[in-house]
């Protein structure tokens, strides 16, 4: 997908389909080539003409850069993956406030990067331990 995306751009630099797949494809990738795959995701977002797209894949790629930090599973890899989700969440609620009518989109994966840090108590800003009753 990268290398098909990357001949139509050539051709026609403002396609916005291709741009679109070629940040997902960018992201696919992540766990493999982080920083490398991290920065060309990231400078693909201005090139998107729509505002809410902006904001909306803005937020993908922090919620994939979380799900690689988890599935690398290193040392702080928590704590890394805890703030990124947070950022993804922040980026979709900037997306919903201009998401088009019908488009849920945003909610949607601000409610999954929500479960997430609900369900997994190893998801936490460093310092902070999950929350258990207390026995006496």
């Amino acid at each position: 997908a990268e290398s098909i995306c990357l001949d139509v751009l050539e051709v026609d630099p403002g396609n916005q389909e291709a741009l679109v797949t070629l940040v997902l494809a960018l992201t696919d990738q992540f766990v493999d080539a982080p920083a490398e795959r991290v920065r060309q995701a990231q400078e693909l977002l201005p090139r998107l003409d729509d505002e809410y797209k902006r904001l909306y894949y803005a937020g993908i790629v922090c919620e994939r850069i979380a799900k690689a930090h988890l599935r690398r599973g290193t040392m702080g890899s928590g704590d890394l993956a805890y703030h990124r989700f947070r950022e993804a969440m922040d980026w979709y609620e900037k997306a919903e406030a201009r998401r088009p009518a019908g488009n849920e989109e945003s909610i949607l994966r601000w409610n999954t990067c929500a479960r997430i840090l609900t369900r997994d108590e190893h998801i936490r800003p460093r310092g902070e331990e999950a929350i258990s009753p207390r026995s006496e």
